[in-house]
């Protein structure tokens, strides 16, 4: 094996470490990112319990404690709703840019194995014809083999992504009725 091709296996190793650590550092952001979310809601919801015990040991009737809590119901559904929406915007984003460095890393690949066999094939020795064909065979088998496990990849990713907007959108419907309906009952009362 020549100089030039140790070099280009060095070259795509090295490059392959730095590519999985460019990966770990964006799903360290993501994690990262739902840490503080999880972190924003707890602290908000124990301040709006304290609030309400507050509000309940301070009541001088029950009925005030029960109004209190039929009040605290609507918001606390936004607030779910919220926080998933916000847990669907990291998700996704973080899987966009897996997507894009998988991508690039995928193409990097071909044109590192492309490089590789044209050196291999300039530098065999005579003789070694059955071998190189065998090293293109199997190069090309694995660029197929990872090109349709990252569509395949990117496809169930589409997928959950689409699935997740659904469920979002069923969620703002679902948030919408049940204020119209709300709405309707307290006219109804008045």
């Amino acid at each position: 094996m020549s100089t030039e091709t140790t070099e280009q296996l060095v070259a795509a190793q090295k490059g392959g470490v730095e590519s999985l650590f460019v990966f770990l550092n964006k799903a360290f952001e993501g994690i990262e990112r739902l840490a503080e979310l999880n972190v924003q809601a707890v602290k908000s919801t124990l301040a709006e319990n304290q609030e309400f015990a507050v509000k309940a040991l301070s009541a001088k009737e029950p009925q005030e404690t029960f109004s209190q809590q039929s009040i605290l119901v609507q918001p606390a559904v936004e607030k779910v709703q919220s926080y998933w929406l916000h847990v669907y915007e990291i998700l996704s984003s973080t899987q966009a840019e897996f997507a894009a460095l998988a991508e690039a890393q995928g193409k990097q690949f071909q044109s590192d194995a492309q490089s590789f066999i044209d050196g291999l094939t300039k530098n065999a020795p005579a003789g070694s014809e059955s071998v190189v064909a065998a090293w293109k065979t199997f190069i090309t088998t694995a660029s197929e083999t990872a090109n349709s496990a990252y569509e395949t990849a990117v496809k169930a990713a589409r997928q959950a992504v689409e699935t997740a907007e659904s469920n979002l959108d069923a969620a703002s419907v679902a948030r919408q009725t049940r204020r119209a309906v709300v709405s309707v009952e307290s006219d109804a009362k008045q």
